[in-house]
């Protein structure tokens, strides 16, 4: 018997240990058969994920020479750990994995400083890549024994090897676990060990989608190809250019796309030759290949002609392509019909959290007593709170107000509740609670009574989303209920003057047509992101009421825990300085701004005032909003982008006075920093609305079923999984959303191969079961 037929030693064991296992060709990392005396590819591998191993199936693989084994991942799952540079990163790693993951005795070691971990799956679930960190999962494989094809040599099992370990005795994970550890170690490795990725075009090729042609011509794609290297790339930044070169020439592009993969060591030619006939491009093409020369430098001589549908006509061919790409806009602003092609989201702004004052020593005290920190939420409600203490004392020479209505939006079990622990403990030690309202607001009426106990008042409210959700339903929640958003809507712009409040009925005369002179209400809401997102109706973009909020999304929902944290003592020196904001800096020329809304009180604001260069940059912020006010007209959007300006302005305001209460000046960079901060929350709601927000309910259930599948695995998903998630229709519905979706070129319905009859899966269009290069 060959030594190094590891099925016939090993085969039998492992399926007994509970393995599905399936041949590996000698010294490769393929699945393989033996036919005809002669090796060849396995095209139906994958369909041993989902399968035991038969013993018939052992006892024929055994026959067959030098055959590997490799593990058919779905019951396991492999986490491969591909960092080849440094073995200190690498053991870092498997440190990480086995104190998030548990610590499996079941290390795999190929060419070594990588390696691969394996564990049991709580439930099956699809693969996902953070290069060099792989999770393999259903659908893929790894190699358990044969020979390395770099290293010429077995791999090793250092501790135990599978045959020795039950299927049992693995560690036990879920797809959430492995996500975030593989987030975490994707952080633990150093930009230049992380395989280099085209990001501009490939992560998000759609972004391209509108542009005004695809086709491209053989000569320019070919001098454009010579600006995008190919040394070191990721795979799924070869499978891009590769569909781009297809959509662009068709069958024509496989010359150059021959050409530019095998300037990649990492080259295979069969490989290449099989991907290339697997592309089907449909929403992808030239404008990839020249965006992404022209970033790396291509200048396209003024003779070269680009777009492949036009003739030569006396000025640069394809002018109004390279115009388009060099100058499309992030935000995708839609309008009616197949949902807006998405932007990838954007991080916040470069300074976000250099707010300094009064607000950084309240986000501090945040971040040091909460058991996970969430900066982002730990800004939208010192802003908020900051704004209410600040109410009927200052204001801008445009009689700007500070009233300011944000949603923090993280996961559950994140630490939303924290910051408004940390608020509550401040107004309490520094005698303020006056300012804060209940933490539900039970109707229209109850809202204008707390406000006109206290004018100016911070409402911090939790589970926000679901508060809206039921405010937003005109036609299923009482009246009272969606009162409440009206409410909200109204008083945003009323801060700077009076409020008559409401005309109710007779028996209700103590309430009627109160005024209340310049009401400041800030309110601070917390919500998961589905929740938030699901509970908006389009009516919302339209009436503005979603465009007076700021959105501030946490970066990060599980950040690591702090090792001491819950005693808030805040120092008397905030303390101090939160009380001479209360008190207008102490120059409020004897007005009762603390005082309820009563016809006596006249409020006399101070006036703080802006610099020349900040007025300068609000005044640039205004040209080039009117610019993009005129492009949107009737999308929908206008109130989001018309509220920009005036949300910067709050925010700069709110700012000066934290760090001077006795003498602000907005400056210019409070201007540019407010303006930032509006603006990234402007487009994070305006790609947001556009993917959920829907006109109807068939609208919602196909952006419903997009987003789904935008956020499931790259390769796609079962049908069955797929219905599993969208229980929210019928079958009916389900098939329709289908039907629709498959038409507009949007998704791809097709057979997956499996030991019996296929089954269906689904994945977005473009995208591709991830594959080794």
């Amino acid at each position: 018997m060959n030594p190094n037929n590891y099925m016939a030693h090993l085969g039998a064991t492992l399926v007994d240990r509970g393995y599905a296992i399936l041949p590996i060709q000698p010294s490769t990392k393929k699945p393989g058969m033996f036919r005809l005396g002669a090796w060849q590819d396995y095209p139906k591998w994958s369909r041993h994920c989902e399968r035991d191993t038969t013993e018939n199936e052992v006892d024929i693989w055994g026959d067959w020479p030098e055959a590997g084994i490799g593990i058919a991942a779905g019951k396991v799952i492999g986490i491969d750990i591909d960092v080849l540079q440094s073995k200190d990163i690498a053991v870092q790693i498997e440190g990480l994995a086995k104190r998030l993951l548990g610590d499996t005795p079941a290390v795999r070691i190929g060419n070594a400083p990588k390696r691969l971990l394996v564990y049991r799956a709580a439930q099956p679930f699809s693969g996902f890549k953070f290069p060099p960190i792989e999770v393999l999962g259903v659908g893929q494989q790894f190699i358990a024994y044969g020979i390395h094809p770099d290293t010429g040599k077995p791999y090793e099992w250092p501790v135990q090897t599978l045959a020795d370990l039950k299927i049992e005795e693995l560690p036990v994970i879920t797809e959430a676990q492995a996500r975030e550890f593989a987030r975490q170690a994707y952080e633990m490795v150093p930009e230049s060990m992380r395989p280099k990725s085209l990001a501009v075009g490939l992560k998000s090729p759609e972004a391209f989608a509108n542009l005004p042609e695809q086709r491209g011509t053989f000569e320019a794609v070919q001098d454009a190809l010579q600006y995008i290297p190919n040394q070191d790339l990721d795979y799924d930044s070869w499978v891009r250019i590769g569909m781009a070169i297809k959509g662009a020439l068709a069958e024509q592009g496989w010359p150059l796309f021959e050409s530019w993969s095998a300037s990649s060591s990492k080259n295979d030619a069969k490989t290449t030759a099989k991907s290339w006939g697997s592309f089907s491009p449909q929403r992808i093409g030239a404008g990839t290949i020249y965006k992404l020369a022209l970033d790396n430098g291509w200048i396209p001589d003024a003779d070269l002609q680009l777009n492949g549908e036009i003739v030569m006509n006396g000025h640069h061919p394809a002018k109004e392509m390279l115009q388009t790409l060099q100058t499309s806009n992030p935000i995708t602003i839609g309008g009616s019909g197949a949902p807006p092609v998405l932007p990838p989201p954007k991080p916040l702004p470069t300074g976000w959290d250099q707010v300094g004052g009064v607000i950084a020593d309240m986000m501090a005290l945040m971040a040091t007593t909460a058991k996970r920190p969430q900066p982002v939420l730990a800004l939208g409600a010192s802003l908020c709170a900051i704004g209410a203490l600040m109410g009927r004392k200052y204001r801008t020479e445009s009689n700007t107000r500070s009233n300011l209505y944000v949603v923090g939006i993280a996961e559950s079990g994140a630490g939303k509740n924290h910051s408004r622990v940390v608020i509550n403990e401040l107004f309490r030690k520094a005698g303020l609670l006056q300012y804060l309202g209940g933490n539900k607001i039970a109707s229209g009426s109850g809202l204008l009574t707390a406000i006109q106990r206290q004018p100016a008042i911070l409402f911090q409210l939790d589970e926000f989303g679901m508060f809206l959700s039921a405010a937003a339903d005109r036609k299923r929640s009482p009246r009272y209920v969606c009162e409440i958003l009206d409410l909200m809507t109204e008083l945003y712009t009323t801060s700077g003057t009076t409020y008559f409040g409401i005309e109710y009925a007779s028996n209700q005369l103590n309430n009627a047509h109160r005024a209340i002179h310049q009401p400041c209400a800030c309110i601070y809401g917390t919500t998961t992101p589905l929740h938030f997102w699901q509970a908006l109706q389009a009516s919302n973009v339209a009436d503005g009421s979603l465009a007076r909020f700021l959105i501030l999304e946490s970066e990060d929902d599980f950040p690591n825990s702090n090792e001491l944290f819950g005693t808030i003592d805040p120092p008397q020196d905030l303390i101090d300085r939160l009380l001479l904001i209360h008190q207008g800096g102490g120059q409020l020329n004897g007005n009762l701004t603390d005082v309820g809304a009563i016809d006596e009180v006249l409020v006399d604001p101070r006036v703080v005032p802006m610099t020349a260069q900040a007025r300068d940059a609000f005044r640039l912020l205004d040209h080039e909003l009117l610019t993009k006010l005129r492009l949107s007209r009737g999308t929908g959007f206008s109130s989001i982008l018309a509220r920009i300006e005036e949300n910067a302005t709050k925010l700069a305001l709110i700012r000066a006075v934290s760090r001077d209460a006795v003498t602000p000046q907005i400056e210019d960079h409070d201007a540019h920093w407010g303006i930032a901060l509006s603006r990234h929350c402007a487009e994070l709601t305006i790609r947001e609305a556009s993917a959920r927000v829907s006109e109807n309910q068939v609208e919602s259930n196909h952006k419903r079923a997009l987003q789904i599948l935008r956020d499931g695995d790259a390769a796609g998903m079962s049908k069955s999984e797929f219905t599993r998630r969208t229980q929210f229709m019928d079958h009916r519905q389900r098939d329709g959303v289908l039907r629709t979706l498959t038409d507009a070129h949007l998704v791809e319905v097709f057979a997956m191969p499996t030991g019996g009859r296929p089954s269906q899966w689904i994945k977005l269009a473009g995208n591709d079961v991830p594959t080794e290069q």
